[in-house]
């Protein structure tokens, strides 16, 4: 999810340990149903009522502790990127997601099915190589079968200057996805 800064809020784990990002109606939402409790308020923002005004969450923490392994695994393209590390599946060349795309290992043309057993990340130049055709038909070698991983991949994301000074105390370089 894109967030920008004045709308972002830090969500923790039950451990205080980063568990992602959320845009702040979300939240609110979140704490109304007693999902989460705030932890830090921004310093600067505010939600505006009709009647009053309200300090605007910047980290929160969720209630209760989850099993991580009974969470589905959502199909995405970004959990397809991260299962594949962001990297070229034909090529091998590690790049940012604006830079990958889906390709379909058995076209849909040909039968394929958009699932997370038939979906690789590929740059802009092997799909285009490989059109729509297999790779073994294209002359191209997978790096690995693609299958449906069997825990949440982990995203690393790189956070500028404008990181929230609330969330520098729990920040770290990866959040799950």
């Amino acid at each position: 999810m894109r967030v920008t800064n004045n709308a972002a809020v830090l969500v923790l784990d039950v451990d205080f340990q980063p568990l992602r990002i959320e845009h702040w109606r979300a939240v609110i939402s979140d704490y109304f149903n007693g999902k989460v409790e705030v932890i830090h308020n921004s310093e600067d923002r505010t939600i505006k009522t009709v009647s009053q005004d309200f300090p605007m969450p910047s980290v929160v923490r969720v209630i209760r502790r989850f099993k991580r392994d009974k969470v589905v695994i959502k199909f995405s393209r970004i959990n397809i990127y991260a299962r594949d590390a962001f990297t070229c599946q034909y090529c091998a060349q590690r790049m940012s997601s604006e830079k990958l795309n889906f390709d379909h290992v058995v076209p849909r043309s040909k039968g394929g099915r958009t699932c997370w057993e038939n979906i690789v990340a590929s740059c802009l130049k092997c799909n285009s190589d490989k059109a729509n055709r297999t790779p073994e038909q294209a002359g191209m070698k997978l790096l690995r079968t693609p299958k449906k991983p069997s825990r949440l991949p982990t995203v690393t994301v790189e956070m500028n200057d404008n990181v929230p000074a609330e969330w520098k105390y729990y920040w770290t370089s990866t959040l799950r996805s």
